[in-house]
């Protein structure tokens, strides 16, 4: 499970609503993450173990690496630990610190700017979507209604459009979810971006790759599955490095999902 806020690394999507506060993890675009429970037992674990030490974000950067790595029998990338957990998780912040699934290229690109990252970053990290799944309401726009006028996008790959429509039957529809990548949804690999360069990409900011010439040549230079391999450790590294909370700010949590 890759943490859907681009604020910072503090595990914050991890923290469970209060009657008194909805937290990230409840925002519409989170509501597709899954995992909590795994990541609430592998920190019960190490509590016993060495308690107050491994934050719970430091579990979530490592968790990340290795779902990914697991087939591969081996780490694909360096995570660096000391990282601490924050106490503020806010629905309310959710839509400002991700990148939305309706953005052009424009958008996407200051995006990550000031988060610290690059065009290549942004094409590179885009391939998380081989793994995972999208609701039915981030991109049926471009299936019904794209321009307003009950249209389809053009840009859409009819064949991949009619698949959509046969999973999503109306614009209304908030609780149906289809595969990133229906070719190969559970395997970690390139075809993210095989079926991109197709135009079969889910959503508007992920077609918006190939509206400009520099992103639309990485993502076909990262259908070579060891480049993209590479490329996506490097980027990964550097996304892990947004907003760490290190010192004496935050806490090590005792339970990922409550704060201290």
């Amino acid at each position: 499970m890759f943490q859907k806020k681009f604020q910072g690394c503090d595990a914050s999507i991890l923290i469970n609503s209060t009657a008194n506060n909805t937290a990230e993890k409840d925002a519409i675009p989170n509501l597709s993450l899954s995992g909590f429970d795994v990541l609430e037992e592998i920190k019960a674990e190490l509590e016993k173990k060495c308690p107050g030490i491994v934050s719970c974000a430091d579990i979530l950067s490592l968790a990340a690496r290795d779902s990914v790595s697991f087939k591969f029998q081996k780490p694909m990338w360096e995570v660096l630990t000391g990282r601490r957990d924050g106490r503020v998780s806010l629905q309310s912040e959710v839509s400002t610190n991700i990148p939305s699934p309706f953005q052009n290229f424009t958008g996407l690109k200051q995006f990550f700017e000031t988060k610290g990252l690059t065009v290549h970053d942004l094409v590179v990290l885009s391939g998380g979507h081989t793994i995972g799944v999208g609701h039915c309401n981030l991109f049926s726009n471009r299936l019904y209604n794209f321009t307003g006028k009950g249209d389809q996008d053009p840009s859409l790959n009819p064949a991949y459009a009619q698949f959509l429509k046969s999973k999503c039957r109306s614009l209304n529809d908030t609780t149906t979810t289809v595969a990133m990548d229906p070719d190969s949804p559970l395997d970690f690999d390139k075809n993210y971006f095989v079926i991109l360069n197709q135009n079969k990409g889910m959503f508007q900011s992920d077609a918006a790759l190939l509206t400009n010439k520099g992103a639309r040549n990485i993502a076909k230079e990262l259908t070579n599955q060891a480049k993209f391999f590479t490329e996506f450790a490097q980027s990964m590294k550097r996304m892990g490095n947004i907003g760490v909370v290190t010192g004496s700010s935050g806490e090590i949590r005792k339970k990922c999902g409550i704060i201290n």
